[in-house]
């Protein structure tokens, strides 16, 4: 895994060789932050030195947003031919999958932590439980990585960028929806309550939730984490073939 360092710093760096970085950037600090705000989020109306609000938007934000990032990770390496060159080099496979993967859940990671003024403000305005918000800020990290390693998979069976985003979209959004509690009872109404929480337990929202809330759960770590290393490895298997 010698390599792993090299493509990451090559492709970190290249996140921020055009503006579109920067512009995505802010794009995501502002709507974030417009949604805690606006009457959905009821930032002020609660009442609460606390970051739900604000979070409790994400998963319905990075369904948009990690496509968007994520959708030139391999579909712009086949569509200007530098994935030959890249696998002409002394480097693995794998080691390629990981460093790009790796470059873009580390951007994803910064504009999670760019967010930072959002925590200086419950801060400011009264007593927050900082291991809450720790554990929010967590759980976004690790969710920014499950979504981006579904994207990174769907991106390396295509040379168009557009496919590539609406292929992310649509899979990413079965993995939201799964979780959301009006689909759990619609689900409910033709299948036994056990059935539909077991598929319920797929979704990005029912592990999300609880980090939100302050609970850290090895269970909803291991299903991030697994996420990830499946996407990955057929990742791999896809580029392979």
């Amino acid at each position: 895994m010698r390599q792993v360092r090299p493509i990451f710093k090559r492709e970190f760096a290249g996140y921020f060789r055009t503006p579109v970085a920067y512009v995505f950037l802010v794009s995501f600090l502002l709507i974030s932050v417009a949604l805690s705000f606006s009457r959905f989020g009821g930032f002020f109306k609660s009442g609460v030195a606390s970051l739900d609000a604000y979070f409790g938007f994400f998963p319905w934000l990075f369904l948009f947003i990690v496509p968007a990032a994520g959708m030139r990770l391999w579909s712009e390496e086949k569509r200007s031919g530098t994935v030959e060159l890249l696998f002409t080099l002394p480097v693995t496979t794998l080691e390629a999958v990981m460093g790009k993967f790796l470059a873009g859940w580390a951007f994803l990671a910064l504009a999670v932590a760019l967010s930072f003024p959002m925590a200086v403000t419950i801060g400011y305005l009264g007593s927050p439980d900082w291991g809450v918000v720790a554990s929010s800020y967590f759980g976004a990290v690790m969710m920014a990585g499950g979504f981006l390693g579904v994207c990174s998979l769907t991106s390396a069976f295509t040379k168009n960028q557009v496919v590539s985003f609406v292929v992310s979209l649509l899979a990413c959004a079965v993995l939201v929806f799964l979780g959301y509690s009006g689909f759990t009872s619609f689900l409910e109404g033709f299948l036994p309550v056990s059935a539909a929480d077991a598929i319920s337990n797929f979704s990005f929202i029912t592990h999300f939730s609880p980090m939100v809330r302050g609970v850290i759960d090895l269970k909803d770590v291991v299903f991030f984490l697994s996420l990830m290393g499946f996407t990955l490895f057929l990742n791999v298997l896809a580029l392979e073939r």
